[in-house]
């Protein structure tokens, strides 16, 4: 995912800067707000505004990706379970580093706003339930 942010505006796979522009609605002078991305790979890839080229783009797209995502696995038995286990381990040691953990200050305070939290839902819930009782047995005598 971080190749693919580091690409976005770099002009690599097929981009342009008028691709993003056209795309977006925005105008090619630069007097609009900054172009966001759509979503919509097909519109980018293809030409400036032109629905054939889109459509073809879509089409060798989907086939590329389905050509390529069997050759681009790799073998899975080829490697045995401890390497697997100790490859899973690495990359879970390296995504627990990427977390930006609380310290002592924010995980109190975020605690106690769960706590206060269940409490009025709890407190909420059994006046509900009380009130319906009552009705209940109102009611029905």
């Amino acid at each position: 995912m971080s190749e693919e942010r580091g690409q976005r505006h770099s002009g690599t796979a097929g981009n342009t800067p008028g691709d993003a522009e056209t795309a977006t609605g925005a105008t090619p002078d630069g007097s609009s707000a900054a172009a966001r991305p759509t979503g919509k790979r097909a519109a980018r890839r293809g030409a400036a505004g032109s629905p054939d080229t889109a459509a073809s783009a879509v089409s060798v797209t989907k086939t590329s990706r389905a050509a390529t995502a069997v050759s681009d696995r790799p073998a899975a038995k080829s490697e045995n379970i401890f390497k697997r286990l100790a490859r899973f381990f690495r990359e879970v040691v390296a995504e627990l580093r990427k977390v930006i953990w609380p310290n002592r200050k924010q995980l109190t305070t975020y605690t106690l706003v769960v706590l206060a939290f269940v409490i009025v839902m709890t407190a909420f819930i059994f006046g509900l339930d009380l009130a319906f009782v009552q009705g209940v047995s109102w009611l029905f005598g």
